[in-house]
């Protein structure tokens, strides 16, 4: 066993191959970070104009909703999405990020996010946009609803091929407070 001050971490062999007993400076000094890969790359990418398209929605709702509960929605979703999209943004910058954009931070250039699952179209935004009272919170809840299953989908995806920490979070916070949004906007749509 190694001797020295401080304290001591087990570092797990490679399969096969047995664990080490290391002072833990040496350790953090040997520790090398996952790798991002391009699946975290894309999801991020992708998730910002996703949230985008959220705020944009919310926005609506004040002087437009009828229901206290649509509002109180809105802003929530509003309070939360805002800052993930700066935290987005900021992940985008760091440099074993920009490598694999090629030194483009942003989200590639992507103009159409028509195909991002559960994006609204223009009409269906100018359709709420134009829509007051019941009517807009009635085709608010079912629009933010597939709006969040396609950011579960999303979620999931990154989930399944991503190597990122901070990414596999992200997406873990997506799908933990969009499934229960989920949830509370089916109730408010029953009844």
């Amino acid at each position: 066993m190694p001797s020295g001050d401080g304290p001591q971490v087990v570092v797990p062999g490679r399969p096969g191959e047995p664990a080490q007993v290391l002072p833990g400076a040496e350790a953090a000094q040997r520790h090398v970070p996952d790798p991002v890969s391009p699946a975290d790359v894309t999801f991020v990418q992708r998730m910002i104009p996703h949230h985008q398209q959220a705020l944009e929605m919310a926005e609506l709702a004040p002087g437009r909703a009828a229901d206290r509960r649509v509002l109180a929605l809105a802003e929530r979703i509003s309070v939360a999405q805002g800052p993930e999209i700066a935290a987005m943004q900021a992940w985008l910058e760091r440099p074993e990020v920009t490598v694999l954009t090629g030194g483009e931070p942003g989200h590639g250039g992507h103009a159409d996010h028509s195909g991002m699952p559960g994006m609204a179209t223009p009409a269906q935004l100018a359709a709420l946009g134009a829509a007051r009272g019941t009517d807009f919170d009635r085709l608010f809840l079912e629009l933010m609803i597939a709006h969040h299953e396609g950011a579960l989908r999303m979620a999931h995806e990154v989930l399944t091929a991503g190597t990122d920490v901070t990414a596999g979070r992200l997406a873990q916070d997506v799908g933990a407070t969009q499934s229960a949004e989920i949830a509370r906007m089916r109730e408010m749509l029953a009844g």
